[in-house]
């Protein structure tokens, strides 16, 4: 497996190493100690999440505050997104930059996302199932959303695909309202809990 850091602190690109014959195919879709040599932390997982859209489906532009915060370890495992990572960190020095990367059934591509990161991704076929390794339970307390939409963050939805958003997706608010309100998550503040990771040991097997 290769591990790439995007353009954005905190966010990464794995790709696997696949193995084919007469049976199929075969590839390891997290490792544990590759993303530790990467990142310099093991990622605690707490809760896997998934999800099935049909085409056009366009789910977030979601994250959830910091402290605690929820990173994420996003693979598509039938199907095909557009997956695009945000940096919604006030203060960071690619505040309101986007990242996107196409995950498929093909190269089976996964992103990893840190805390303070805003996640989106647009259905590119039917019945495309997203899975979620998430750091942190789901808490609706925490969860904050603003709008995919947005001319501020001018995302790149293809525009051969007829949107399909959630009520909560097309009532979100704008990137603007959100920093007015001061909801949106502080970069130093995001770093912080990055560092408290590497501190923590790293457990190894074998």
């Amino acid at each position: 497996m290769k591990a790439t850091e995007l353009s954005i602190p905190g966010a990464w690109e794995f790709l696997p190493q696949q193995f084919s014959d007469d049976r199929g195919s075969f590839l390891v879709g997290y490792d544990a100690e590759l993303f530790a040599d990467a990142l310099g932390f093991e990622l605690a997982v707490a809760q896997v999440n998934q999800s099935v859209s049909r085409r056009g489906v366009i789910r977030g532009v979601h994250w959830a505050d910091v402290p605690v915060g929820q990173a994420k370890y996003v693979y598509c495992s039938r199907g095909a997104v557009l997956d695009i990572v945000v940096d919604l960190r006030v203060g960071s020095p690619t505040f309101g930059q986007h990242e996107v990367t196409r995950l498929d059934t093909i190269d089976n591509r996964a992103v990893y996302l840190a805390e303070g990161l805003g996640h989106a991704f647009v259905a590119a076929e039917d019945e495309s199932v997203v899975s979620y390794l998430c750091s942190t339970r789901y808490a609706p307390a925490r969860e904050r959303i603003v709008h995919v939409r947005d001319e501020e963050l001018a995302l790149p939805w293809p525009a051969d695909i007829e949107p399909i958003l959630s009520e909560r997706d097309r009532n979100a608010p704008t990137l603007a309202e959100l920093r007015a309100a001061g909801l949106l998550p502080d970069y130093r503040e995001c770093q912080r809990s990055y560092q408290a990771h590497r501190a923590r040991p790293t457990p190894r097997t074998g």
